[in-house]
């Protein structure tokens, strides 16, 4: 699970909606392998038609249902699909399991050299992707990077296509990226920046994610790489992802040295 089954009273909302959609779109539910998203904004499930499928359910107060989160991913299946839809939202099931059940990575993980380079080419065809769509704002960062990381927000060179949540627990081997709902411009390589995030628990996975992409720990990447751990810091700051917030810390004092360098 990535996230745990949210209060009671939600929880049961979400399960008898869930049921509903899948006796209204003839899905068979299979036991076990559920994800829930965080607070109970999403839940999943394997499902079975003639061919194994998976049954998402997004939740959203009335006023809410709408904008990139809402419609991710319906904007993701335009964009890169393979002009197949389903509202409610029923997609083929991945095959593969998930690299890590934690977006945070618990574990090293031995990849082979071949699916670091699918992983950047992947991520080369989604940044050239022409879209509307907007991951994160130039607002947020101006006011989110000097609260939480104490600099004032670098200046972005390059706004480019990312997926927007770019973690282990959305990653395959053989590579599949999933969890579509975020994606939309951002500061260039802010995917990598986010996996290189997610990766500080293991240092030599670490260092290996920059080795791949240089561009973070150089001034062209201090944008996004800023604009990640303040997003991140604000979730410490809420009480998610306390692991990582040492590692964070320390990050963010190496990007105040790297600012006050310039």
């Amino acid at each position: 699970m990535y996230w745990p089954p949210p209060a009671p009273d939600t929880e049961q909302r979400m399960r008898a909606h869930h049921a509903d959609a899948a006796k209204a779109l003839d899905v068979r539910l299979e036991l076990g392998g559920e994800f829930w998203g965080w607070a109970g904004r999403t839940l999943g499930a394997p499902a079975r038609t003639a061919a194994p499928v998976w049954l998402r359910l997004v939740s959203e107060p009335t006023a809410k249902a709408s904008g990139m989160l809402w419609d991710g991913a319906t904007d993701a299946q335009h964009a890169f699909g393979d002009g197949t839809a389903h509202r409610a939202e029923l997609s083929p099931r991945v095959g593969q399991p998930v690299l890590s059940d934690d977006p945070i990575l618990q574990h090293d993980l031995y990849l082979p050299d071949s699916w670091r380079t699918d992983l950047a080419e992947a991520l080369e065809r989604v940044s050239a992707t022409v879209t509307d769509r907007v991951a994160i704002r130039q607002q947020y960062m101006d006011r989110a990077i000097p609260e939480f990381v104490g600099i004032p927000a670098p200046a972005v060179t390059c706004w480019t296509t990312a997926h927007g949540d770019l973690h282990w627990a959305n990653l395959t081997s053989p590579l599949r990226l999933l969890d579509w709902e975020g994606w939309g411009r951002a500061p260039e390589r802010f995917d990598a920046a986010t996996l290189y995030a997610y990766s500080l628990l293991r240092p030599a996975t670490a260092a290996h994610v920059r080795t791949v992409s240089p561009v973070l720990g150089s001034p062209a990447g201090l944008a996004a790489e800023a604009a990640v751990c303040a997003m991140l810091l604000q979730t410490v700051a809420r009480g998610d992802n306390l692991t990582l917030e040492g590692q964070l810390r320390d990050w963010s004092e190496e990007l105040r040295g790297r600012c006050s360098s310039r």
